[in-house]
């Protein structure tokens, strides 16, 4: 759960439906396969964290940022770094978007439906104590 002083970012997007694909966009996300200048640019426009997940083609990414982080200038900012471009136009081979579409364009934010609530204080009901 992000504290107070972040907020945090649901995102998804879709691979094309090619296992060899899927494997050389797992590598190329590897830290050994990773671009140096992509994940520094990353965080040089603010963002904490950043996490991808895969179920079959699905990919879902957890960003965390400061609360004051502004997602859509930000994400402008981040197209505009060295070699962001290029990163969106190699790693496009693998994703089910339109030639050309930048990070924000992408990844497509989520809607939160449901948060744990915080569990009631005191005894509990169902023991008895």
């Amino acid at each position: 759960m992000p504290t107070p002083a972040t907020k945090r970012y649901a995102l998804t997007l879709d691979l094309r439906e090619d296992p060899e694909l899927i494997r050389e966009y797992r590598r190329v996300h590897s830290p050994e396969g990773g671009w140096p200048e992509i994940a520094e640019g990353i965080r040089a426009v603010g963002i904490l964290d950043m996490e991808i997940y895969q179920e079959g083609t699905r990919l879902f990414m957890i960003i965390e940022t400061p609360a004051d982080f502004d997602f859509e200038s930000r994400m402008a900012v981040l197209a505009t770094l060295p070699r962001q471009a290029e990163w969106e136009a190699f790693v496009s081979r693998f994703q089910r978007t339109r030639p050309g579409a930048t990070s924000a364009e992408k990844w497509r934010p989520l809607e939160r439906i449901f948060t744990l609530p915080t569990a009631a204080s005191g005894p509990s009901q169902a023991t008895g104590a």
